[in-house]
């Protein structure tokens, strides 16, 4: 039993670490490790959420495909999170300033 507990935790702690890649529409694969990520199951049109808070990006899953927005404030983030109809806000606030949270250049994963 012993043995069994310590070849274990010898694999756990040489398995490779790997991170959740997703495709974004017109980005390519961007990594999630630096994103706090959160599916949304109150809300029947964003079903996941991913804010990077260090580079104010955030990754949106709507209808099975992720956009990503940049430059945006934490305080609009934390008002799309906390807001009562996050599809609403989503597509009032976000995907119609999809301009002002546009993100230039390639990706910086």
């Amino acid at each position: 039993m012993i043995r069994s507990i310590a070849t274990v935790l010898a694999l756990l702690c040489t398995s490779p670490t790997t991170t959740e890649m997703v495709e974004v529409r017109g980005r390519g694969e961007i990594d999630l490790a630096p994103f706090a990520c959160t599916d949304t199951p109150r809300s029947t049109v964003v079903q996941r959420a991913c804010y990077d808070e260090a580079r104010h990006r955030l990754l949106v899953r709507v209808n099975g495909a992720y956009s990503e927005y940049c430059g945006m404030p934490p305080a609009t983030f934390d008002a799309f999170a906390s807001a009562p109809s996050m599809g609403q806000f989503y597509r009032q606030r976000i995907a119609a300033s999809a301009l002002q949270f546009a993100c230039g250049g390639a990706s910086t994963n």
